[in-house]
């Protein structure tokens, strides 16, 4: 199915509710990460990825992959937004026995990856575009990355890899929101310039507006396949997008909204979604 810009943007401001609300009913989850990449997530399943519920088992699927797993509250809504996962297992979350643990597991469909170990992501990654190089397969693998996860030295030596084998079937995209759980990432562990570390690796590196899906589409349509080097998109966001007052705040990085701020959050995205029928 193809959607319109309007259209994604209002599934990424319900996924935005149901991850709030999925948070605030099981007292726990990473709020700020998982609303900074709703769009990315939103974008990549509903417009760029081949991948559906009924492909999932095909060996020529694209796959994606969620390095920073910590972030799952999002991809397990837009997982529902899919139909991977009915509604009545995603607000199972939190709760005794789900299926839908804090960070993605393969017990989940849908889920290519056990991930959260910060670092390991694009390695898989890495491993999954070469296998699919060598067995003459075309389909493509995105690893959604945080950019505090960029102090992993693992992470370096995957892209080192990725450009020796000339994987331009792999993307990589980096959540670049500037926090993480203890303050700005520049204080924390200085990535420095990105760009240049990836161009070195033989990437090809650009960026756009993570949070802007029009952006998100025109970049990702624009990735040149044809050349023989991975491509890597920094995706500059805001951490705790959509919400005011979660919105650039470092606490907010792991902590669940109280009654009142659930409810005014929940204010702020209906008013958000009421302009956007209006468009």
């Amino acid at each position: 199915m193809s959607y319109s810009d309007i259209e994604l943007e209002k599934i990424a401001v319900s996924v935005r509710k149901k991850t709030l609300e999925i948070i605030f009913n099981a007292s726990g989850g990473h709020t700020g990460g998982s609303l900074s990449s709703v769009d990315i997530l939103v974008t990549l399943y509903h417009a760029v990825m081949n991948v559906n519920p009924e492909n999932f088992s095909n060996p020529d699927r694209d796959r994606f992959i969620l390095s920073k797993g910590h972030s799952v509250e999002s991809l397990y809504a837009v997982l529902a937004t899919c139909g991977f996962i009915t509604n009545e297992l995603l607000e199972s979350y939190g709760k005794f026995n789900t299926l839908l643990a804090g960070h993605p597991t393969k017990h989940v469909y849908g889920v290519e990856l056990n991930s959260g170990s910060l670092g390991h992501g694009l390695s898989v990654g890495v491993g999954m575009a070469l296998a699919g190089k060598r067995s003459s397969k075309n389909y493509k693998v995105y690893v959604l990355m945080g950019d505090g996860e960029q102090g992993e030295g693992s992470l370096m030596e995957a892209a080192a890899a990725a450009g020796h084998y000339q994987l331009n079937n792999l993307v990589g995209i980096i959540d670049r929101n500037n926090l993480q759980i203890s303050g700005p990432t520049e204080e924390v562990c200085r990535v420095d310039d990105l760009v240049a570390k990836y161009t070195a690796c033989n990437w090809h590196v650009d960026s756009c507006n993570g949070n802007s899906i029009n952006e998100l589409r025109d970049k990702f349509s624009k990735i040149p396949f044809s050349y023989k080097k991975p491509s890597l998109l920094i995706a500059h966001t805001k951490k705790g997008k959509g919400v005011s007052f979660i919105e650039n705040q470092p606490e907010w990085h792991h902590k669940v909204p109280s009654h009142e701020q659930f409810k005014l959050a929940m204010e702020e995205l209906n008013k958000k979604m009421e302009e956007l029928n209006h468009v």
